[in-house]
């Protein structure tokens, strides 16, 4: 059973930096792909960023790429997202998720944590 819980979400000025975690009380952990997606206010859902089993692959959606970065610890069970030169559009409800493969499709993910508020003002 795979559990994620995030956090290190909160209130930042634009230009700032936070970082969040998601924990995973499973096993099996190290063989997921973990994936970053957010919820802005009135949108849907949209992906954010992933990274492979090993650590060794990430992606990111293009409006993040440069000032966030995804990292993970296996040994921990946790995965990361480093946010840097946060903006006010950045300000979502940011969810972590596992699933069996590459995908940016929120359908792709079998497993959620229950998101953490990321707000930037201005």
């Amino acid at each position: 059973q795979v559990q994620l819980v995030e956090s290190g979400g909160g209130l930042v000025q634009a230009g700032g930096s936070l970082r969040l975690s998601c924990g995973n009380s499973g096993r099996t952990f190290s063989s997921y792909y973990m994936a970053w997606f957010r919820r802005a206010p009135g949108k849907e859902r949209a992906f954010v960023s992933i990274i492979n089993p090993s650590g060794a692959t990430t992606n990111y959606a293009g409006s993040v790429k440069g000032r966030f970065t995804i990292s993970r610890d296996n040994a921990k069970n946790t995965v990361y997202l480093q946010m840097n030169s946060l903006k006010p559009e950045d300000t979502a409800v940011y969810y972590c998720a596992a699933g069996p493969r590459f995908d940016i499709n929120v359908q792709g993910y079998d497993y959620w944590g229950q998101g953490t508020q990321v707000t930037v003002s201005s």
